[in-house]
């Protein structure tokens, strides 16, 4: 007998099932979509509208400051059931302004605020309201940054350590600017996904840096600002983000929901409260951001100076820096967010007299927005930097890659390892950066050329064009431009404000009674899939000619030697852009430290002997693991005084550096420490050999080295020798 599956009739059956069931995913698609809407509206309605999970308290409200901003930092209260530790250093978490609301860092318990408040951390967040006041700048933003970070310090005396404070995307940058001008008040900072080197890219790969070349320069900003009555639309800036994926905005983002409806919804509209929260920024906020940073790229050579006279010079931050990037970010590539390092320093040495410890960690797939808003991202690079926070402030100066690896059953020391994943800090160098890829000398002068460009379009842009579009424009036109933005329009479109949509609640839930899903086998269901694979892959195939296509045109246009030569630039030996060269007082500075920490080698006791020699063991592995520093961590945790976490770290750093300086002479003299006080040498060997083993058994040269301190520590006594007689000759 013939099989059913293969008669019309079990086709047309299947077929109707098809119908049946993409019909009713159609009104709940729908409905899903209308209940965005609403709660678009919802959003923009409330006063602060954010997106945080957590309950919290406003403690300090910038809108009272002078001059106001609307920035204000709140205490994140933990969930029940989380302990808190008053000695450990408080997480102050600061989300981007750029086009979406507040909140994404604390957007759901797995996310940085979590983490912190896990690893039994105080939080605090800084958000803001939708409408910057009148005239704000990026200065009063920073400076209003400094008050808020002073008194969470304040608030917490006993804490073992500046505030950790972290900054999504473009509040990255703005916090490492607050850093370089204040850096008294910062510990260890961490930059998620943010861009400081604007122009660093590789080619093929990074399309977003050519905009500003594109459109001439930064005087569309301007006008759009002056045609927003002195406001600028965040929206503007989440079409850029949408425009670089159409495949996931145009198809695969609505497919998804509509493919899973019956389990998409609520992950769908909690994402979209965030994505479609748009905020404004102030006309003089986006023109300061695009011309020293998009188009300009001062950052990254110091070449921006506040508003009261200081020069915002990174290599003046003194806390570790810590930065999170990934391959699969588009909008801040690796290269953007650790390509100020090689602008800055000229060699590895350059980072060891500048006394600064950087942190990177490069994810091999995640998206931007992945880095601050995944919850396995907040699951293990959040989580290890929370809980590994002291290690990473005590490390030497120096560049590092934090490699976190699942932790196993039969890993040595597993007992000391805090979360699910060992973390381990390993000396880089520049070329490391530089292998990551960059631009030629070529490449920079086509960029430079932007932004000479953009000097002149804006120019004549304020000239000619801005006095008359300020006299046209006002707040009642500007409201309606805001409303009229594609974006906005597509929430407001499908919301109850739309009688079309009034019927959807009803025919939804009758949908939801009488739900009949097709099986997973159906033909017609499958064909539907593969359609969407090739709509993404078509979208796809469009998103690559586009990219290809502008940044052919890019490199064509701005790499002619006669437009160039135009604009000032001329084809030398000269690079286009000046590097900021050793600041003369720091390297007095550092002359005066040297003399002082040569002349200090044979100072201290058994306590630096001991430091002395870890480091000198631990400098052949050339890492640093936690399950070491956790081991040291419990050692001090039971001493009934011991140093202040600073004091240790300070310590530390002296030893280091006497050991680069002279390791030869720096060892030898471990010896005449151990003179200076009594102690159990067999003791504090056997501590040492604890502490450097923690993480598993030593390569040879650190084998060696281990060695080489016993023999310091716990010197052979020499053997008891028997009195002989002389004999007198006759």
């Amino acid at each position: 007998m013939k099989d059913i599956n293969d008669t019309p009739y079990a086709a047309y059956q299947k077929f109707m099932e098809y119908m049946v069931d993409t019909g009713q995913r159609s009104v709940l698609y729908w409905d899903v979509m209308r209940q965005r809407g609403n709660q678009y509206l919802e959003q923009m309605a409330e006063n602060i509208p954010h997106v945080l999970q957590f309950k919290c308290d406003l403690i300090l409200d910038g809108r009272k400051l002078t001059p106001p901003v609307n920035y204000g930092i709140v205490k994140i209260d933990p969930p029940k059931g989380t302990a808190l530790d008053d000695r450990k250093r408080p997480f102050v978490v600061i989300d981007p302004r750029a086009g979406h609301g507040p909140g994404i860092g604390g957007f759901k318990a797995d996310s940085e605020i979590g983490e912190a408040l896990r690893a039994g951390h105080h939080c605090y967040f800084i958000g803001f309201t939708p409408f910057p006041e009148p005239g704000q700048t990026i200065d009063a933003v920073i400076d209003a940054w400094a008050v808020f970070l002073d008194h969470v310090a304040h608030r917490h005396p006993e804490a073992d350590g500046k505030p950790v404070v972290i900054g999504n995307c473009q509040a990255g940058w703005a916090l490492m600017m607050l850093a370089a001008k204040r850096p008294e008040l910062c510990g260890p900072i961490i930059a998620a996904g943010s861009p400081v080197s604007y122009w660093a890219g590789v080619r093929g790969a990074n399309p977003m840096r050519y905009t500003g070349g594109m459109l001439a320069g930064s005087w569309l900003s301007a006008l759009t600002s002056d045609l927003g009555n002195g406001m600028f639309d965040g929206a503007w800036l989440v079409q850029n983000f949408e425009n670089l994926n159409p495949a996931n905005t145009l198809w695969s983002k609505q497919y998804n929901l509509y493919a899973n409806i019956d389990k998409e919804g609520p992950r769908y509209l909690g994402f979209e409260r965030w994505w479609g929260g748009h905020v404004v920024l102030s006309g003089e906020e986006i023109q300061y951001i695009v011309d020293n940073l998009f188009v300009g790229n001062k950052l990254s050579t110091a070449g921006i100076v506040s508003a009261d006279g200081v020069r915002l010079d990174l290599r003046k931050i003194r806390s570790p820096i810590i930065c999170l990037c990934s391959k699969g970010d588009n909008i801040t590539p690796p290269q953007q967010a650790l390509g100020w390092i090689i602008d800055l320093y000229g060699s590895d040495a350059d980072i060891l007299a500048a006394g600064q410890t950087i942190v990177y960690s490069v994810h091999e797939t995640i998206g931007h927005l992945g880095i601050f808003v995944s919850g396995s991202v907040a699951k293990k690079e959040h989580q290890e930097f929370a809980s590994n926070i002291d290690l990473i402030d005590c490390l030497p100066p120096g560049l590092y890659e934090a490699i976190m690896q699942k932790k196993k059953a039969d890993d040595a020391g597993i007992g000391l390892v805090i979360g699910e994943y060992i973390s381990r800090f390993e000396r880089r160098s520049l070329a490391d950066i530089r292998a990551m890829g960059g631009n030629t000398p070529e490449e920079e002068r086509c960029f430079a050329a932007v932004a000479r460009l953009s000097d002149v379009t804006h120019g004549l842009y304020r000239t000619t064009a801005q006095p008359m579009i300020r006299t046209l424009s006002s707040e009642r036109s500007a409201e309606w431009l805001r409303r009229m933005h594609p974006l906005r329009l597509s929430y407001e479109l499908c919301s109850d404000r739309n009688p079309a949509v009034k019927p959807l609640p009803e025919m939804a839930q009758q949908v939801k009674k009488n739900r009949r899903p097709v099986a997973a086998d159906n033909p017609f269901l499958e064909w539907e899939k593969s359609f969407s694979d090739w709509m993404t892959f078509s979208l796809d195939a469009y998103r690559d000619f586009r990219d290809m296509m502008v940044e052919q045109m890019f490199f064509g246009i701005y790499g002619q030697s006669w437009l160039q030569a135009l604009l000032g630039l001329h084809a030398s030996e000269e690079p286009p852009r000046v590097k900021p060269g050793r600041d003369a007082d720091h390297m007095v500075f550092v002359k005066r430290r040297i003399e002082e920490l040569r002349l200090k080698m044979d100072q201290g006791g058994p306590r630096e002997a001991a430091i002395r020699a870890v480091l000198y063991i631990r400098l052949a592995e050339n890492a640093a693991d936690e399950r070491g520093f956790e081991t040291l961590r419990r050692i001090r945790a039971e001493q009934s005084s011991r140093k202040t976490l600073a004091e240790f770290k300070q310590d530390l750093r002296e030893q280091f550096f006497m050991l680069h300086l002279d390791e030869k002479r720096a060892v030898a003299l471990i010896s005449e420490l151990l003179k200076k006080e009594d102690h159990d040498g067999r003791q504090l060997f056997e501590t040492i050999r604890t502490m450097v083993t923690a993480g598993g058994p030593l390569n040879e040269e650190g084998h060696k080295r281990l060695a080489q301190v016993e023999q310091i520590f716990c010197p052979p006594q020499p053997a008891a020798r028997s009195r002989r007689k002389t004999e007198t000759p006759a």
